[in-house]
């Protein structure tokens, strides 16, 4: 229906607060894209000239405005929208799902319930968020909302804006006393809780201004004494954040950092909106509140949001965990470049083996549960034994390293020098880590293989089985680089894994709760024991990482079984020491095709691996600290300079860096 239309029907009714007309008026504003701004404008510009000649309009339209909004409770609307509730995390997810499927029940009476009704479109907030400002300054001016006269009425809006104030207050004094929060920050059992104390404050506040509500001959106090208590309560949290760096975090107390932030910003809100100097100034913040509430209902049933607010500080301590792990993948003299040379070669020897073992495995007759079983036990045992002895694998690097590059992206945004350096010294740390794999796996496989057929006089795998794994090295006929994709995003995940258990084990206070176990203080002895509980403490991330990843390794390829899909994986190590076995297999008689095919394949393998698990660390690790990097055209633009002034600094350490060791 056109607005024209639709204002004259508003002004020839008498005033209600039924709201079927006021959601026709949206719906008319509404553009058919969210994303066509222009449209909107328009369509809110033309109600403004309307307005502005016809001044009845603009009187029923008001009057029917502030029906709808004094008919209704406000409180909710103010309180809940938009603010983290107290149910767990998993009630909260699994509420939403429902919720999408079948919407709670609708009460009229609740402006909060309205509000969803009239802006029922998950993508309005684009909309009303992009028109620009002034558009809708000048459609509230037009609308000549007199905010005096609210001040009038006790058990008008302002009233309500008093009762939200106090709900809000009340919650925060709540979250001040939860047992988790006083956990991470003991000082507020000590001292006086400023939770506690604005609480007093607010109440007083609000006796005193419902009393000039009623007598304006009396006086009431002004907001300064609640925004000092506030900032106190920032404070607070703002230490408690900065201690989860090193004594970890949860999902729960993210969750109450998240609701008390929340809190106490709307209630600064409600006072702004309270103690607003002149007339503009209140309808200003009150859009500005009303923009906020629009994103906040689009997006009350979405999952998406719901993870993404209350892990937040999770995912950053966890990223954190992991950035500094890459601290020790990264090579930055001669001296730590033979270190990872050493490290990388000891995992290759050793992947070899693992890579023998699962080929025996592959040998016995089992259902795909048998073969995954076995697989991940061979994979998850030999990369904590890597992990045990000080051992590399180059491909656990990216997921770590990738954090680091955003801490240092979010530490200094514009040294672009510095960032540079570090991206030189992660590739060539990598290029030595992968050649120390690769260059030790394949000559392990090889002499495994030769030694097989000096003991038994067959060889250690058939033909066909020889040509099946090279076939599985073809990037060009077979799935290599999808399954080594795959293996990519395992990468990751073992990553992220190992950045959640060392953060669990800080939090949690793991190699401290050990050691209050008797039992084992007995069997171990108490020196002994403390130095197990302290490497458990510093290494229970790795292991759990290393852990899982073998699992995830083992049994992807037999749940493509299970299930009939092209799912396996592909990782460089091991395909470098099947090619291995696959050469004296088959005696060497290989054509010079099969050997460019495969070796290209192995590359193209190892690429892949590092890409996936590097880009998808990376964008998380950004992500949670919500670092935007807009300088990525000028970073590569110095890393290709560098490269061709001194490209030899991308593979091996730069001589003047040899000097200084020296």
């Amino acid at each position: 229906m056109a607005i024209d239309t639709l204002l004259e029907q508003i002004a020839g009714a008498e005033i209600s607060s039924d709201t079927t007309l006021l959601r026709e008026l949206i719906a008319a504003i509404r553009p058919n894209k969210a994303s066509n701004i222009a449209l909107a404008s328009d369509r809110l510009r033309a109600l403004c000239f309307l307005l502005s000649t016809k001044p009845e309009y603009a009187a029923a339209l008001r009057q029917y405005l502030i029906a709808v909004v004094s008919e209704r409770k406000l409180v909710h609307l103010c309180t809940d929208t938009g603010i983290t509730l107290s149910e767990g995390f998993w009630a909260a997810a699994w509420q939403r799902a429902l919720y999408k499927i079948l919407p709670p029940l609708t009460n009229d009476s609740y402006l909060r319930d309205v509000f969803g009704t009239l802006f029922n479109q998950v993508d309005d907030h684009r909309w009303i968020h992009g028109v620009d400002e002034k558009i809708w300054m000048d459609l509230i001016q037009l609308l000549d909302f007199q905010v005096s006269r609210a001040r009038v009425r006790p058990d008008g809006i302002v009233n309500e804006l008093l009762s939200a104030m106090q709900v809000l207050s009340y919650r925060i004094s709540a979250i001040g006393l939860e047992s988790e929060l006083v956990r991470n920050y003991p000082d507020i059992e000590r001292y006086e809780s400023p939770f506690l104390r604005q609480n007093d404050e607010i109440n007083d506040y609000i006796t005193e201004y419902r009393n000039w509500l009623r007598d304006h001959s009396t006086e009431h106090r002004d907001s300064q004494q609640i925004e000092v208590l506030l900032a106190q309560c920032e404070e607070v949290v703002v230490k408690i954040r900065r201690t989860a760096t090193h004594q970890g975090v949860s999902v729960s107390l993210t969750r109450l950092l998240l609701r008390v932030t929340q809190s106490i910003a709307r209630l600064r809100i409600m006072l702004e909106l309270i103690e607003a100097p002149n007339k503009d100034h209140a309808l200003l913040t009150g859009f500005r509140l009303f923009k906020e509430l629009v994103y906040a209902d689009n997006r009350k049933y979405s999952i998406g949001e719901l993870i993404e607010t209350n892990t937040h500080l999770l995912t950053m301590q966890v990223t954190e965990h992991a950035g500094r792990s890459g601290e020790h993948y990264v090579a930055s003299n001669r001296r730590e470049w033979l270190e990872m040379l050493r490290s990388a070669s000891g995992a290759g020897f050793i992947v070899g083996f693992m890579a023998m073992i699962k080929i025996l495995f592959s040998k016995l007759l089992l259902a795909p549960f048998g073969f995954a079983f076995l697989y991940s036990l061979n994979y998850s045992l030999g990369f904590m034994f890597v992990h045990v002895l000080h051992f590399t694998i180059a491909t656990k690097q990216p997921a770590m390293t990738a954090a680091l590059i955003a801490k240092s992206l979010d530490q200094s945004k514009k040294n672009l020098d510095d960032l540079c350096e570090l991206v030189v010294q992660v590739i060539r740390t990598q290029f030595i880590a992968i050649l120390g794999n690769v260059m030790i796996a394949m000559p392990t496989a090889y002499a495994i293989a030769w030694a097989w057929y000096g003991a038994t006089g067959h060889h250690f795998i058939d033909p066909t089985k020889a040509h099946h794994l090279l076939e599985e090295l073809n990037p060009f006929a077979s799935l290599a680089l999808f399954h080594a994709a795959i293996a990519g995003v395992c990468l990751f995940l073992s990553g992220l894994i190992s950045g959640y258990y060392d953060n669990k084990a800080s939090y949690n206070h793991i190699p401290q709760r050990l050691m209050q176990l008797s039992s084992m203080n007995w069997l171990f002895g108490v020196a002994r024991w403390q130095r197990m509980t302290t490497y458990i403490g510093n290494n229970l991330g790795a292991l759990a990482g290393n852990f899982f990843f073998g699992i995830m390794l083992g049994s992807i390829g037999q749940i493509g079984v299970f299930l009939g899909l092209p799912i396996d994986i592909r990782h460089i190590t091991f395909s470098s020491a099947n090619f291995a076995f696959a050469l004296v297999g088959l005696d060497h008689q290989l054509t010079w095709q099969v050997w460019v095919i495969s070796l290209v394949g192995i590359a193209t393998i190892g690429i892949v691996n590092l890409a996936v698990s590097f880009s998808l660390a990376l964008f998380v690790a950004m992500r949670s600290r919500h670092v935007s990097f807009e300088q990525t055209g000028e970073l590569m633009g110095l890393l290709w300079k560098r490269f061709i002034k001194h490209g030899r600094e991308f593979f091996f350490p730069p001589k003047e860096v040899d000097n200084l060791d020296q």
